[in-house]
């Protein structure tokens, strides 16, 4: 198993489908077939990295409003 981040071995397992990249200090935790990657605070709290390494669902285009004019503009 390598790091999402750095690509390291230097992985360890902290839990149950929980592992630690001891190279750059990031937390990745699997439920299923998605996989949540966490940075380690200073004071122990987790703070999401998903956003980061994940493209979220693509935004269906909404429909524009066309604003008519009475004027002919």
């Amino acid at each position: 198993m390598k790091c999402i981040n750095c690509h390291s071995i230097d992985i360890g397992k902290i839990g149950p489908r929980q592992y630690f990249c001891w190279n750059c200090c990031i937390e990745m935790s699997f439920a299923g077939d998605k996989l949540d990657v966490y940075q380690v605070e200073a004071d122990g709290s987790v703070s999401s990295l998903n956003d980061l390494f994940f493209e979220e669902e693509p935004l269906q285009p909404q429909e524009t409003e066309i604003e008519i004019y009475s004027d002919g503009r």
